[in-house]
C-alpha cells in the first residue's frame, strides 16, 4: 500500500520529467517564415565530431540539430588534421557523414557530405560540401584540391577568414590565391559569421566578389553550452531560401546566393534576401482608434525568432515610447501612434537596427496600416 501511495504521489513529477525534453525542444526550435516563392530552411554547414577534432559522436550532432529544428547540416571534418586517429582510426574520411546520415534518416534531417580543407594561410581553411568522396580530397596541392572538389560538384566556402590564429588583427583579407580561386570559380562563399565572431570585412568581400554569405557554428563541443541555449541563446545558422526541402534545392539556393545569416539576434544578408524575410516576419494584426481619439492602437505580429529593434523614420511619434520599437519574437506588440487626426490608412517607416546589409548599413521597411 505504501509503495502504491508513493507511486501515485510521484507519477505527476515522472510524467513532467518525461515530457520536459519535448517541451524544451519545441521552445528552442529555430523558426522563420517562408518568403514569397521560397521555403526558409535553417542550416548549419560547419560542425565537427570525434572523427576530427570535435568532442562528440556524429549522432549527437544529429540530435542537437533535431532539437533546434534545423533542416540540413554538414559534418565537415578536417581532412588533414586528425588528433583522435590513435583512438578512432578511420581510413575512410566519409565515415562521419555515413554515421550521421544513418542516424538522421528516420527524422527527415538532411545531412550533406562535406569536409574541411585545412591549410595554412593562404588559403586557410575551406569547407567543401555536397561532395561525393572526401577521400579524393586528400591532395597536397592547395589549388588542385579545390578543382577536385568542383569535379565532385561541391559548393565551397572560406571558413573563419577573420580567425586570429591566421589573421592576428582579426581582419579578413583576400590574397592572390583567393583571387585565383574566385576567378576560376573554385570558391563560392565566405563565412561572415563563425562561432561567436562576426566580420564586417568578410561581408564586404562577399558583396564585392559575389560570394554567398554564410554563418556557421563550427561547433566542436556541445551546442547548448557554447551558445547558452538553456538561457535563451541560439547557434548561428545560415537561412537558405530554397524552392524545395531537398539537398539539391539547398545547393541551388547556395549557388544562387540566396542566404541570410542569423547570429546573436542579428540578421545579415543582401537586401534582396533580407527585406523579404523581414516583411514576411512582420504583419499588422489589428489597427483602430478608440472613440474620438487620434491615437491609433496598432498591433504588430512577429512570426520569427528575431527580437527586432526598429527605429522610426516615418515622422509619427508614439504615445507609449520613443522612436525605438522592440518587437518580441513569436509574439504581438501593441503601439500607440499619434496621427493628429483619424486616418483611414497610413504608413510607418522603420530602419531595422539589428539587420545588416553591408558594413554600417541597415535596411528599411514600411508597414502599411489600414484602420478597421
Amino acid at each position: 500500500m505504501k509503495k502504491l501511495l508513493l507511486f501515485l504521489l510521484l507519477a505527476p513529477a515522472i510524467r513532467l520529467a518525461a515530457q520536459a525534453p519535448h517541451s524544451h525542444a519545441y521552445n528552442r526550435a529555430i523558426q522563420f517564415p517562408d518568403v514569397p516563392g521560397f521555403l526558409t530552411l535553417a542550416c548549419d554547414f560547419h560542425q565537427h565530431t570525434v572523427f576530427s577534432d570535435g568532442s562528440v559522436w556524429p549522432n549527437i550532432r544529429v540530435q542537437e540539430a533535431l532539437r533546434d529544428s534545423l533542416d540540413a547540416i554538414s559534418l565537415t571534418e578536417h581532412l588533414e588534421y586528425q588528433p583522435h586517429k590513435a583512438d578512432i582510426p578511420h581510413p575512410d574520411r566519409n565515415r562521419s557523414y555515413e554515421v550521421a546520415k544513418d542516424n538522421a534518416r528516420a527524422y527527415g534531417l538532411i545531412v550533406v557530405n562535406g569536409s574541411e580543407i585545412t591549410r595554412r594561410m593562404p588559403p586557410g581553411h575551406t569547407n567543401a560540401i555536397f561532395i561525393q568522396d572526401a577521400n579524393k580530397l586528400l591532395i597536397e596541392d592547395s589549388v588542385e584540391v579545390f578543382r577536385e572538389a568542383k569535379r565532385q560538384g561541391a559548393f565551397t566556402f572560406w571558413n573563419h577568414p577573420n580567425w586570429t590564429a591566421q589573421r592576428p588583427d582579426g581582419i579578413a583579407r583576400l590574397t592572390a590565391l583567393h583571387l585565383q580561386l574566385i576567378e576560376e570559380g573554385l570558391l563560392d562563399g565566405i563565412e561572415v559569421v563563425n562561432d561567436l565572431t562576426y566580420s564586417d570585412e568578410a561581408l564586404q568581400i562577399a558583396l564585392e566578389y559575389n560570394l554567398t554569405i554564410m554563418g556557421t557554428s563550427d561547433i566542436h563541443g556541445l551546442v547548448d553550452w557554447q551558445y547558452k541555449v538553456p538561457e535563451g541563446g541560439h547557434r548561428p545558422v545560415t537561412l537558405v531560401f530554397a524552392k524545395e526541402r531537398t539537398a539539391e534545392a539547398i545547393k541551388d539556393a547556395l549557388m544562387g546566393r540566396r542566404t541570410v545569416v542569423w547570429y546573436n539576434n542579428t540578421l545579415i544578408g543582401r537586401e534582396e534576401q533580407l527585406v523579404p524575410l523581414i516583411n514576411a516576419s512582420l504583419s499588422v494584426s489589428k489597427a483602430a482608434y478608440e472613440g474620438p481619439s487620434s491615437l491609433a492602437i496598432v498591433t504588430i505580429r512577429n512570426t520569427s525568432d528575431v527580437e527586432y529593434v526598429l527605429q522610426s523614420q516615418s515622422g509619427y511619434t508614439f504615445h507609449t515610447g520613443a522612436d525605438l520599437l522592440v518587437l518580441h519574437p513569436q509574439a504581438e506588440t501593441e503601439i500607440q501612434v499619434k496621427t493628429l487626426e483619424q486616418l483611414k490608412e497610413f504608413d510607418l517607416s522603420f530602419t531595422v537596427l539589428n539587420a545588416v546589409t553591408a558594413p554600417n548599413s541597415h535596411p528599411g521597411i514600411v508597414l502599411h496600416i489600414e484602420i478597421e
